[in-house]
């Protein structure tokens, strides 16, 4: 009898020409070598780690009688492509789902897909060992956390296992050579890696597929294996680790493993990166581990999760144990210490109110954040709680599919007919209603675009500080309906309060450029390109000098006659600029430049009314076409925000994953 070949898919994103070596299959590989009864009867086939042709992936598959599919939301609709054409070239292959895009209720999802012979739930290591066990007779009755139609055409669906608590039950895949054929096939792969320290979640929340799924105590990877993880990535030359942990932080060895890690880099220049996502609520440990992440040089800044900063749709969300105090002492404590830190909100939240989130804004900008908040908009997940219709109901969702375009991405592929991914956005609740989404998503592009890609921040700063505006009346009087003398900003306006509606109608994300670097942009960057390339970046400044003007004299504040237009030179000309071939001196009668740099390091100074001449450096940085600017400053100095001179120039950093 001849071996029992198996067939491993676990497509990831590419970022800029760069994967993730495919760890959740590996784990299985791995497991099913060292468990099955007899090795010596199954042989594997290189897995499939990237988006390719149907055609292509199914002749690679060809040859085996079992193949696992491990699915999510990026990669499901080809996932399914695949298995569909294969098993109508063999219908003798056993096709096995699996992964967080598997529905918890498949019983549909089985008979829209008929071509799967079984799905997954939960851990799959031991799962998908009996499975293959099994294949010979194709017996799958006793197999625990599996679904299918039996031979009655039954459906039939096994409770989950217990979860194992031992994870070294789970060999690792690095450390058993798994990989090592994949890696020798394509030596021109700059690899990434998945790491894993601890599986579980304590947390619920509902936007979550991974706290709501399992909201359970966390279990711990040994620290010998762990070490010898990193070593193995330091040997394969490594450059990012992203850490799949949902609470790193959360143990107090944590950062024993930040030391390890940094050391390894020390001695050896790999790793270069660990993306870790933080803990909730340990306030000191997680300032502690991510103080050293940035002291190591593995980490360029930290993420902050509020999501939102409203009581009433945190407890929607379950994230009302959370404590955003603790998040706004980490942010401040940062900022002291002149670590960036990046915040996320989330648009779309049950009971989220456009005046509740207007007021987030306001409240994380005035805390300290002055980098980047990322708001992102809600998307469904099929197992998280916010996927029950039941749950969608109750707080009015309005949903509309939209095709999933990553940041920065291409079209690369979109032109010879490849399947894309699709996702489920929220545009609209009975709190947030449509017309309410759009008016709160075009904020969000003005907050992004005025403060965080720092078109207006330093006079936003002043008035804040000096004239006691909140940062939401100074970008809600940007948003306000304009005079026809100021086209400027009524054609901003349009330009985001239309992007939201097509948004809304299904429309992508993201801005295409076939003019600049042919990638998506954010709605904010695009219009950031567009007033520099254009030539309107003055008109833009007078416009918005005369909306503050208004606003000042509006509210009745005193306020220093000169000082609003220093601070519009200032920034104006400190401004990121390609062409500029000398350095320039600019005198201003106020001290703007000290003021400022003291309030977004979380100091206070007085803003004196004194001559200050400012040398500005022009030319130490310097862009001789538009896509090198668009590249290198634009879109690299999205997350550090650093678009004015004086910020040390950007890289290119990893999204990370979806």
């Amino acid at each position: 009898m001849g071996k029992t070949t198996i067939g491993l898919v676990q497509i990831n994103n590419s970022f800029s020409g760069q994967n993730y070596l495919p760890y959740s299959v590996g784990l299985l590989q791995a497991y099913a070598l060292e468990n099955i009864k007899n090795p010596e009867s199954i042989q594997f086939l290189v897995p499939l780690y990237s988006r390719m042709k149907v055609e292509t992936a199914v002749e690679h598959l060809a040859p085996a009688d079992i193949v696992g599919f491990s699915v999510y939301v990026w990669n499901i609709r080809l996932s399914l492509a695949i298995a569909k054409k294969l098993k109508k070239i063999n219908p003798k292959t056993v096709i096995v789902f699996g992964g967080p895009q598997v529905p918890d209720r498949p019983e549909q999802f089985l008979r829209e897909h008929p071509f799967i012979d079984l799905v997954c739930h939960g851990e799959g290591e031991q799962v998908f060992t009996s499975i293959i066990e099994g294949h010979g007779k194709k017996e799958w009755e006793d197999i625990p956390a599996v679904s299918f139609f039996n031979t009655n055409n039954n459906f039939v669906t096994h409770a989950r296992g217990g979860r194992v608590k031992d994870l070294e039950l789970y060999p690792s895949p690095y450390l058993k050579d798994v990989f090592q054929q994949l890696i020798r096939e394509n030596p021109n792969e700059k690899w990434l890696v998945l790491w894993e320290t601890n599986r579980g979640c304590p947390f619920a929340c509902t936007f979550c597929d991974w706290g709501s799924a399992i909201a359970s105590k966390v279990f711990k990877f040994d620290m010998s294996r762990l070490m010898q993880e990193v070593e193995w990535f330091a040997t394969h030359k490594i450059e990012f680790i992203f850490c799949c942990d949902a609470n790193f932080g959360l143990l107090p060895r944590d950062y024993e493993i930040v030391q390890f890690v940094g050391e390894m880099k020390k001695t050896s220049g790999f790793p270069q990166a660990l993306s870790v996502q933080n803990t909730k609520n340990a306030t000191d440990r997680a300032y502690n581990v991510q103080k050293l992440l940035h002291d190591v040089g593995l980490n360029k800044g930290v993420t902050i999760s509020f999501q939102s900063m409203d009581p009433a749709a945190l407890k929607a969300s379950k994230r009302h144990n959370i404590s955003t105090k603790s998040f706004q002492e980490l942010q401040m404590r940062f900022a002291k210490d002149g670590i960036p830190t990046y915040s996320d909100m989330i648009l779309g939240l049950p009971e989220e109110t456009y005046e509740s989130f207007a007021e987030g804004i306001s409240e994380i900008i005035t805390n300290g954040q002055h980098n980047r908040i990322q708001f992102n908009n809600l998307s469904i997940l099929p197992n998280a709680e916010m996927g029950d219709p039941e749950y969608q109901k109750r707080y009015g969702m309005k949903m509309v599919t939209s095709q999933i375009i990553n940041i920065h991405g291409t079209l690369e592929g979109q032109e010879d007919g490849e399947i894309l991914e699709d996702q489920e956005l929220v545009v609209g609740t009975s709190a947030m209603p449509e017309q309410d989404w759009v008016k709160t998503r075009a904020l969000c592009w003005m907050a992004g675009l005025t403060h965080f890609d720092k078109l207006l921040q330093i006079p936003l700063v002043i008035l804040h500080e000096v004239a006691s505006c909140e940062y939401r009346n100074l970008l809600e009087a940007l948003m306000m309906p304009q005079p026809s003398h100021r086209p400027i900003f009524s054609e901003i306006q349009q330009f985001f309060l239309n992007k939201a509606k097509h948004i809304q109608q299904g429309g992508p994300e993201y801005c295409y450029s076939k003019e600049w670097l042919k990638i998506w942009w954010p709605a904010d960057e695009f219009i950031l390109i567009q007033l520099c390339v254009e030539g309107k970046l003055e008109a833009f400044y007078h416009e918005a000098g005369e909306i503050f003007d208004e606003l000042l004299i509006a509210r009745g504040e005193s306020f220093p006659p000169g000082l609003l237009q220093d601070a519009l030179s200032l920034n104006r000309h400190l401004l990121k600029i390609p062409f500029q071939k000398e350095d320039m001196e600019i005198e201003l009668s106020f001290g703007v430049w000290e003021f400022y740099q003291a309030i977004i390091h979380g100091k206070v100074l007085p803003v004196l009314e004194h001559s200050s001449r400012y040398h500005i450096d022009r030319t130490n940085q310097a862009w001789n076409t538009w896509d090198d600017w668009c590249r290198e400053v634009v879109w690299y100095g999205n997350k550090k925000g650093a678009y004015l001179y004086g910020t040390h120039a950007s890289t290119f950093e990893l999204a990370a994953h979806y």
